[in-house]
């Protein structure tokens, strides 16, 4: 490209795009960036709301989810945003050019709905990039092999977004409805402080969890291409949002050990005793779960002293709590073995930093902190990156203050 500075993606979410002045608003942030002179291409999602309503347009008809013609549907929202915001460009006075998934290529394999990108050729974006016009790319979509429209599942457009920016070997600021990353949720806790940067691993532990600011897949990507990602406010002045950038954790000038508690609602735990004392056994189970495409967290694995039967234990998200128990019993019935139990309403709240495992001082103020506020603990599981503990659902908010208070997240 003629100029050295280094490209820019923005990525402006369905918030940012939700109608004629957001967009307008947004085209006018874009322009500001523009005007630093650093080469930008930007990435949208549809409208807030407009793949909601499109998706329940294609469950009122018979076999409408899951198919290609649905994915079709689904790519509309984000065709629109991608014309609308290319023409508040022009009318700012830019050069601007819209393009869909297709056009670029962005080519992507994988089920519908939640495909995923497996080859982006950045050569054509670099080409208008050159003649001064701004490409503006629908995100959340691709083209597969035989030339149909696959679409990359919830947050996919974050995930266009890092995949055009490491093609063109620039950063991401991906801009949404707040300011960047906090150390928990605000809503919850109105002292929570907006971390000015953070590790990779540590940002793919916040989103898992519920902190939706980003796409875990999109933070994965970021991660293995090592993109720079920055979280931004679209809802500020153009050039006034700090936000929060996501980078490699050795490029961090400063570290925390904790940088933030994370929650996660509707959880349900699964207990399964005096299973048979096999290698295959966990194994068994965790192949039915997966084969039945259910998310499991936290495991726990005990082997008795007296009987060597083995007992195991794992959450779940609620609403997969019966999907679950159906492939567990089915197991059972194959192993002739086990007895199977459950509970529901309840909430996940998790320690987030790096280093945890093997820092006793972390997991000794989590305990000491859920004692002393009187909040059992059903379960807890730990990793290098994460504390979690499962608890009673009415007890999560104020898990997640007394915790956040405890580490000293405000200072």
């Amino acid at each position: 490209m003629p100029s050295q500075a280094r490209p820019l993606v923005l990525k402006f979410g369905g918030t940012s795009v939700g109608s004629p002045e957001r967009i307008r608003h947004s085209a006018r942030i874009a322009a500001h960036a523009a005007r630093e002179g650093r080469p930008i291409a930007l990435v949208v999602s549809a409208m807030a709301g407009e793949t909601d309503r499109i998706l329940s347009l294609c469950e009122g008809f018979e076999g409408g989810l899951g198919e290609a013609e649905t994915d079709l549907a689904l790519s509309a929202g984000e065709q629109v945003s991608a014309a609308l915001m290319a023409l508040a460009l022009r009318e700012g006075g830019l050069r601007a050019r819209a393009f869909l998934g297709w056009q670029i290529p962005i080519q992507a394999e994988g089920p519908f709905g939640r495909a995923q990108i497996s080859q982006l050729d950045g050569s054509l974006l670099k080409r208008v990039m050159d003649t001064g016009t701004i490409p503006v790319i629908a995100g959340f979509q691709g083209i597969d092999a035989q030339g149909r429209v696959r679409t990359l599942g919830r947050g996919g457009s974050d995930l266009s977004a890092v995949a055009i920016a490491a093609a063109l070997e620039a950063e991401c600021d991906i801009y949404t409805d707040v300011d960047g990353v906090f150390t928990t949720d605000p809503r919850i806790v109105p002292s929570a402080r907006r971390i000015p940067a953070i590790g990779y691993d540590e940002m793919l532990e916040l989103a898992a969890m519920g902190a939706k600011v980003l796409q875990t897949r999109s933070v994965e990507f970021a991660k293995a291409r090592n993109v720079i990602l920055r979280v931004k406010s679209s809802f500020l002045a153009p050039g006034d949002s700090q936000g929060t950038e996501v980078m490699n954790p050795k490029d961090l000038a400063e570290r925390r050990i904790v940088s933030g508690i994370a929650y996660a609602r509707a959880q349900a735990r699964i207990r399964l005793s005096d299973l048979p004392e096999s290698p295959d056994t966990a194994a068994e189970i965790f192949a039915a779960l997966a084969q039945a495409d259910i998310g499991v967290d936290m495991i726990v694995q005990t082997h008795g002293f007296e009987t060597q039967a083995i007992a195991l234990e794992f959450s779940v998200e609620q609403k997969d709590l019966a999907q679950a128990l159906s492939a567990v019993k089915d197991v059972l019935e194959r192993l002739g073995q086990g007895t199977l139990g459950h509970e529901t309403d309840l909430a996940k709240v998790s320690v987030v930093g790096t280093g945890l495992r093997g820092r006793a001082d972390v997991a000794r103020t989590l305990y000491g902190v859920l004692a002393q506020e009187g909040l059992s603990v059903r379960m807890v599981a730990t990793s290098e990156i994460k504390i979690s503990a499962l608890v009673q659902a009415d007890a999560l908010e104020h898990a997640v203050k007394a915790l956040h208070g405890a580490y000293g997240l405000e200072a």
